[in-house]
């Protein structure tokens, strides 16, 4: 117990509770205007909603950028990036997509390792 706990403070901090690692962008459309769009059954399975916003970065580039989620079609493994952000992370690329949310403890955070079709390779 370190000092905070034992005082009786709880932190309350902003932590990894979602990831979408290695997906490939499917589309870019620098005239949406904006967001990420990822199939339904994708964000069920990582507990996103739609609107929610979430870091995306490159692992191709090392661009780094916050946009919202948009729902898509399920079953389709398209990942679209729209709008400004097209600018940055482009079709084919891979990405992590990460959410954080709110906790004072910690979190055990859904994490898909994603193949090279948005299929889920792993999920823990």
């Amino acid at each position: 117990m370190n000092g905070d706990q034992a005082s009786g403070k709880l932190w309350v901090r902003e932590v990894l509770k979602s990831k979408l690692h290695r997906a490939v962008i499917t589309e870019a459309d620098v005239e949406y205007e904006g967001s990420i769009e990822i199939p339904r059954d994708l964000m069920d399975a990582a507990d996103l909603w739609p609107g929610e916003k979430v870091l995306v970065a490159s692992i191709t580039t090392g661009a780094r950028l916050e946009t919202y989620v948009l729902e898509g079609p399920p079953n389709t493994g398209k990942i679209l990036i729209n709008g400004g952000a097209a600018h940055l992370i482009k079709k084919g690329e891979r990405v992590a997509i990460m959410a954080f949310g709110y906790s004072d403890t910690p979190l055990k955070p859904k994490n898909l390792l994603m193949g090279d079709n948005n299929e889920i390779l792993r999920n823990r």
